[in-house]
């Protein structure tokens, strides 16, 4: 609906449609308003769930989504980047109100750390000062260190609770995972500090998609609203975190990226011809940092 509600500009079926997220690449044309880009500039952008995707040769972004990207970086890399990052800024930023200038002293928990967003935000939060304790397994140890997480916490070894109740208690609780775990907020969280817990697996689609736009939406609104006010009764801010494209963020996180504060986590590259084989590595879980689709070959 948000494509096209009116089906102004198609007729019939508006497949196939193109997944994918990110991308990096060269700028082959610009509309007339635009003024800060110009045909062959290097970018790198996000684009949001309601355009066309980035499996294509071609993409078609807004310029408020586009920055220029790392000089630091080749596009393969750059492209591993956007979407996690921005997500985790949707999440950090938006919801939690954290900052360079708010993180020093912060203490964050990441739940699902090894993945994408997990280690996008370990880097950011690091970047501007925050003390980081990352839940992952043990086989992602030696990749949490290298990011500079300050704790690491293996889920498997015991119960998470259990060694949680070891630690001091956190500022903000960023949530990969969903499930049970929103129940750790009322334990973990400092009570009437202003401490936040935001989940990145919210019921918005799967109730849209079962419910309909309008019942969906309302069951939906009903969840937060609960959700909210139950957490709020006890002293912590509840809250839902969702991607926002955002190209003056990727501006922020381009300087981090030449200033050898972020860099990429690239766990596999996979050529344009094995995308459905992308798929089906990402849907086996327990990611290790970013797949990239290379759609055509940086050599040629």
């Amino acid at each position: 609906m948000s494509r096209d509600p009116l089906h102004i500009k198609t007729s019939g079926s508006e497949f196939p449609l193109i997944l994918g997220r990110d991308v990096s690449g060269t700028i082959m044309e610009c509309g007339l308003d635009v003024k800060y880009f110009k045909p062959g500039d290097q970018v790198w952008a996000a684009v949001p769930p309601w355009k066309q995707g980035t499996f294509a040769e071609f993409v078609v972004a807004s310029v408020n989504e586009v920055s220029f990207k790392p000089k630091s970086l080749s596009h393969t890399e750059a492209a591993s980047i956007p979407y996690v990052t921005l997500t985790a800024w949707a999440a950090l930023v938006n919801s939690c109100g954290l900052s360079k200038e708010k993180c020093p002293g912060k203490r964050v928990l990441i739940l699902g750390s090894s993945g994408g967003i997990g280690t996008s935000s370990i880097q950011l939060l690091k970047a501007w000062g925050a003390h980081v304790t990352a839940v992952c397994s043990g086989n992602a140890f030696t990749l949490m260190k290298d990011l500079g997480a300050d704790d690491i916490i293996d889920y498997k070894v015991a119960p998470l609770e259990d060694q949680l109740k070891t630690r001091d208690q956190f500022d903000v609780i960023l949530d990969n995972i969903g499930g049970t775990n929103e129940a750790l907020a009322l334990q973990f969280l400092k009570p009437w500090s202003g401490a936040t817990y935001v989940t990145l697996v919210t019921p918005f689609l799967y109730n849209n998609d079962q419910l309909g736009i309008a019942d969906g939406m309302m069951r939906t609104g009903v969840t937060l609203a609960s959700k909210v006010f139950k957490h709020y009764y006890k002293g912590i801010h509840y809250r839902w975190g969702f991607f926002t494209p955002s190209g003056p963020a990727l501006d922020e996180v381009g300087e981090l990226v030449d200033a050898g504060k972020i860099r990429p986590v690239i766990e596999e590259i996979f050529p344009f011809s094995k995308v459905p084989q992308a798929f089906q590595k990402l849907e086996a879980g327990h990611a290790r940092g970013k797949t990239v689709i290379q759609v055509t070959d940086p050599e040629k």
